[in-house]
């Protein structure tokens, strides 16, 4: 096994073990750094957004490719670097609690409570969700959310080491903090926005055809995914949210508002709408999905060092 294979295994171990640390998150601190960086260079214009995004992603990701070279004759040290790059990234574990607080809150009927707890995974106005909708937008988060915080920085690590690791989290983080659509970042936003696109293309792709193969309704899901993908407006969370949705039994999309804007993600699979209790089922294909991504992973790394 190469040492990137085996420090892609290692750290996500790692993150399935113990989770995202509680203080001094170095994504945290990336942000820190970017928003400040934003502060500096900010215009309403799509040219200054693009190199906003070119300086923070390249310089990270070339603090990557010296990390890579300094260690790349070093294998205990290169697996060591590797999988402690791959923990930082990964978000799996996290997920799963996040859902899992959700779930419980719903199953002890405190739905104001659930509605709260829900903002750390969804950004839809909660205040008037229902028990079912609450739930609803925990499974999307979870299948969404496997794609972005596992499998695609696995298979970036797989095809890149440390930089491709570091590079698209930096690539995420920044989606999340500017590339949503609102007036300030309608334009500087773009680039971010259209970048993370890319990054997750082939990823979600991937995560779809792992939900389908690890989850109990195989045939169902790859219908949906094929036929419903394609009412989402995301070109990447649509595919896997439907993959999800049909290898779970049951229904995605709909109606969700967003700060007042209201948004119609189509309907995805063929089931009845999510409840309380598909959330733990949700978490535990997540699960096989993520187990299934390392190992591919591995698989790649090895395949592309020969």
């Amino acid at each position: 096994m190469s040492a990137r294979a085996a420090g892609l295994l290692v750290g996500f171990a790692a993150d399935r073990l113990l989770g995202d640390p509680r203080r001094g998150h170095p994504v945290a601190l990336l942000g820190r750094a970017a928003t400040r960086f934003e502060h500096r260079v900010y215009a309403p214009r799509r040219s200054r957004g693009a190199a906003y995004t070119a300086v923070v992603v390249g310089t990270v990701a070339a603090g990557g490719a010296v990390v890579e070279v300094c260690v790349r004759r070093r294998p205990v040290v290169h697996v060591a670097v590797t999988a402690a790059a791959t923990y930082v990234v990964l978000g799996g574990l996290t997920l799963q609690r996040e859902a899992h607080a959700v779930a419980s809150l719903l199953e002890a009927d405190d739905l104001a409570a659930a509605r709260v707890r829900v903002t750390h995974l969804v950004g839809r106005t909660p205040d008037h969700l229902s028990a079912d909708e609450v739930a609803r937008a925990t499974v999307e988060s979870v299948a969404e959310n496997t794609s972005d915080a596992v499998v695609a920085p696995l298979l970036w690590g797989a095809v890149g080491g440390v930089p491709g690791l570091l590079a698209y989290r930096s690539v995420n983080t920044l989606d999340a903090m500017v590339g949503h659509r609102s007036e300030r970042y309608a334009e500087f936003g773009w680039g971010s926005a259209r970048l993370d696109d890319l990054a997750n293309l082939v990823p979600a792709r991937v995560t779809a055809a792992l939900a389908a193969a690890c989850g109990e309704r195989p045939v169902a899901a790859l219908r949906a995914w094929r036929r419903d993908a394609h009412q989402h407006p995301s070109p990447n969370a649509g595919p896997v949210e439907a993959a999800f949705a049909g290898a779970l039994g049951i229904s995605l999309g709909g109606r969700n508002t967003y700060d007042g804007a209201s948004e119609d993600r189509g309907r995805l699979g063929d089931g009845p709408s999510a409840q309380v209790g598909d959330i733990r089922r949700t978490t535990a294909l997540a699960l096989r999905v993520d187990v299934a991504a390392a190992l591919l992973a591995a698989v790649v790394s090895r395949a592309l060092r020969r």
